[in-house]
């Protein structure tokens, strides 16, 4: 058994005199005091308050510790089973492949900070940074590759439900959305400082998303049925998007900007040209789920060659048309996955409970979801959709889901900004991307590396990171 150093033990006896005196147990205290002859002359009451309350974050250390120690441990055991199973040939090519990962329990890290749901998650591009919005009304960012709070935003007056990082070139910014009816945005550089609070949206504001290619625009969706594209710059509301008949609950951009889709109570998705002048106008609308929807995606133009064959083509649309395939989800436990043309391809099937979001992975084989199933499953889209891996993520409901955007491998946003190129495209003056920048943003969009990094949030108040 160790034994403490002459210090050490004299360091443990104040701090026993101090707690037991601190919770009025002074005989205990006296006699102890008597044992280890430490006299008022050196512990007097100033000392003694010094140390009152030492023993008990020592104690609330060593349980933390003892925590992160069986999380290492089963992490370490996953790992030496997953490398016994190992042929040479399948260890010299794992973790070579960015396009073929998914992630494998248990996460690289838990993290426990906040006092209600988790409602969202964002990643910031360039920084090991990712935000999550909860029900205890603020932001945390987080520092995802040491596994640490880096600091809590106290956001809003309700609700945070969702999160997003884009904005103009060279300045990346932070925008939030709430059930208190406003989207503020944050300056990440400035100390997360708002700078900006947008008012408009009649009902909670449930999805928020930068538009990529424009710079300058953001889209948000509502429980006052519409959706809403504003000038990040000025405040504005450019465009009010109406067609939805219920809750709009989720939002998602191409990634040219020129195309939204959007889903909620009203069981459809419809699909936006907002690169029309002078309004945006409604393209398709997706019919199909029994009950409300809850999220949607855009696939990326690497999932094009596996949706194809779904959609019954000969060969898969140009890498340059970014609308061409989506998926929803809904709490009718199924995904289902559409054309351009609002044709259902496919509904996966699998899922024990409402379906709350889902996410193409960035190498296009393919798509992620969560629910409220507590799990976090895998689709092979190159099998037509089958489920090739359910992984038990959280121990109650699975509320989101985000993939870590990739790592540009031409010049960073920071350089980017200095040589004044756009990162992002630009604006064409009337709060609509520019169409003529589709087939540059398809290069900038596939002259990216993956990145091997998601993480899920959950009504248990956890976040959890997987990573390669």
């Amino acid at each position: 058994m160790a034994s403490l150093t002459g210090r050490q033990a004299e360091e443990l006896h104040k701090s026993i005199i101090a707690y037991l005196e601190a919770h009025k147990l002074p005989d205990a205290a006296a006699a102890l005091r008597t044992e280890t002859q430490l006299g008022d002359d050196v512990l007097d009451a100033a000392t003694t308050k010094k140390y009152e309350t030492l023993l008990e974050k020592k104690w609330t250390s060593v349980v933390r510790l003892q925590k992160k120690i069986m999380d290492l441990e089963s992490r370490n055991s996953a790992l030496q089973s997953e490398l016994d199973s190992l042929t040479p040939d399948s260890l010299s090519k794992r973790n070579k492949d960015p396009a073929s990962w998914l992630p494998k329990a248990p996460p690289r890290y838990t993290l426990e900070s906040h006092r209600g749901a988790i409602n969202c998650i964002a990643f910031h591009p360039v920084f090991s940074s990712v935000a999550t919005g909860s029900d205890d009304y603020t932001i945390k960012i987080w520092d995802w590759e040491v596994g640490e709070l880096e600091r809590t935003v106290k956001a809003h007056t309700r609700a945070v439900l969702d999160v997003d990082f884009g904005g103009p070139r060279g300045n990346i910014l932070m925008a939030s959305c709430s059930s208190d009816l406003t989207i503020k945005i944050w300056d990440p550089l400035g100390d997360y400082k708002n700078i900006r609070t947008l008012a408009g949206h009649d009902h909670s504001v449930s999805a928020v998303r930068f538009i990529p290619s424009t710079g300058n625009l953001l889209v948000s969706a509502s429980r006052d049925h519409t959706l809403r594209i504003w000038d990040v710059n000025t405040g504005f509301c450019l465009q009010t998007l109406q067609g939805h008949t219920a809750w709009v609950r989720d939002v998602a951009p191409t990634y040219d900007g020129r195309y939204l889709v959007s889903t909620g109570d009203d069981m459809t998705a419809r699909l936006w040209d907002i690169s029309s002048s002078p309004r945006a106008e409604s393209k398709a609308t997706m019919i199909g789920h029994e009950h409300y929807n809850e999220c949607c995606a855009v696939a990326p133009p690497t999932a094009y060659p596996h949706l194809a064959v779904l959609a019954g083509l000969k060969r898969p649309p140009p890498a340059s048309s970014a609308a061409e395939f989506m998926a929803t989800g809904s709490r009718d436990k199924t995904i289902k996955l559409w054309d351009a043309r609002g044709i259902c391809l496919r509904t996966l099937v699998g899922h024990d409970n409402w379906i709350r979001a889902i996410v193409f992975h960035p190498g296009g084989k393919y798509l992620l979801s969560v629910s409220d199933d507590k799990t976090l499953r895998c689709w092979d889209l190159s099998q037509e959709g089958k489920c090739v891996r359910v992984l038990p993520a959280h121990e109650q409901f699975i509320s989101c889901l985000r993939w870590a955007p990739g790592i540009p491998k031409g010049p960073s946003i920071e350089e980017s900004a200095a040589l004044g190129t756009p990162t992002n495209g630009e604006s064409n003056g009337t709060g609509t991307p520019n169409g003529k920048s589709a087939a540059a943003a398809a290069a900038a969009a596939a002259d990216t590396q993956i990145r091997c990094l998601i993480a899920t949030g959950s009504i248990d108040m956890t976040l959890k990171i997987f990573a390669n």
